[in-house]
């Protein structure tokens, strides 16, 4: 699977052409799938909507895809699987939005969706906020309302690092650089700080920053 992990989506050029260099194909030409379930748990479902209606101010389902379905992982455990993994894996993209990172990580690993993930080896997973910080191994510094029933503050561990996103965003104050500084200090391994105009791609392991913004590396 190819990763391309964003604060706030499809926000500028150099984000976009490193989308369509991921796919291998123009967006028009391309298929993707789109899941809202994080936004549930702060925003509820007017949060999911704006999502999957091109709304939320994080491009996403908007910038022109061939086609475009609905993948609600809360939905997936109450069907028959062969419903569902099909279409998942001849999909191009899964776009997952924003919100709650615990809750996204819950329903991923409830749904079967995060057993589903390792086949999926020329699709391109699109993260926005929490889409892309739960492809962490450990969610224990993320901010986050929810949590798990069982405890649990583990991520899908896609990638060795963590993510911390808006980085100096005007209107999220908790998301400023200080506070970047104190997340990294508390870290087992490496994280980025980024901000909404940054993304992080990930191509069969190797790392790479697309910005047209500002972001920080720590170690």
């Amino acid at each position: 699977m190819r990763l391309l992990l964003t604060s706030a989506g499809i926000k500028n050029t150099s984000i976009a052409n490193a989308l369509v260099q991921m796919l291998g194909k123009p967006i028009a030409e391309a298929s993707a799938l789109v899941i809202p379930t994080a936004a549930y748990p702060a925003g509820g479902p007017g949060a999911a909507w704006r999502i999957v209606s091109g709304r939320a101010m994080t491009p996403l389902c908007e910038i022109g895809w061939k086609s475009l379905g609905l993948l609600e992982l809360t939905a997936l455990p109450s069907i028959d699987a062969a419903q569902w993994i099909p279409l998942v894996r001849e999909t191009d993209a899964l776009l997952v939005g924003g919100g709650d990172p615990l809750y996204l990580a819950h329903w991923l690993q409830q749904s079967g969706v995060a057993d589903v993930l390792p086949s999926l080896q020329e699709t391109v997973w699109v993260g926005v906020s929490a889409g892309s910080l739960v492809a962490a191994h450990d969610l224990d510094q993320v901010v986050s309302d929810w949590r798990s029933p069982n405890g649990s503050v583990a991520g899908l561990g896609l990638v060795d690092f963590g993510i911390f996103p808006h980085l100096d965003h005007p209107n999220m104050p908790e998301f400023g650089f200080v506070e970047a500084e104190c997340w990294a200090h508390a870290l087992d391994g490496p994280g980025y700080a980024i901000d909404d105009q940054t993304a992080i791609t990930v191509i069969d392991g190797e790392v790479a920053v697309v910005s047209e913004g500002h972001w920080k590396r720590f170690d």
